[in-house]
């Protein structure tokens, strides 16, 4: 499994266009073949934290060079992110646990 960590702040003025773009880019990557899971959290300082999970390196990188995706990230630059960091990382181990009930 691939796990994406992606940190990044917002510009204030564009923070409406890009929710538009952000749902799009969540509906999208729902539907691409290897596709496990993505979450996104803000911290109180204004600091966003998203974590992408795909099967493999291969659908990690497909992912990676849709078009649509492609696009959303040349926008991030140029308009949506005053900064961010990306770390795609290989999980060498997994353990979960829920507690039954």
């Amino acid at each position: 499994m691939m796990v994406t960590v992606f940190r990044s702040r917002i510009r204030p003025e564009n923070a409406d266009e890009y929710q538009k773009m952000s749902a799009k880019m969540s509906e999208i990557a729902r539907t691409m073949p290897g596709y496990i899971s993505h979450k996104g959290f803000t911290a109180e300082d204004g600091e966003r934290v998203t974590i992408v999970e795909f099967e493999s390196q291969e659908t990690h990188r497909a992912w990676a060079e849709h078009a649509g995706h492609r696009k959303a990230q040349q926008l991030g630059r140029e308009r949506f992110y005053s900064e961010f960091s990306i770390h795609v990382c290989e999980v060498l181990k997994s353990n979960s646990y829920r507690q039954p009930g």
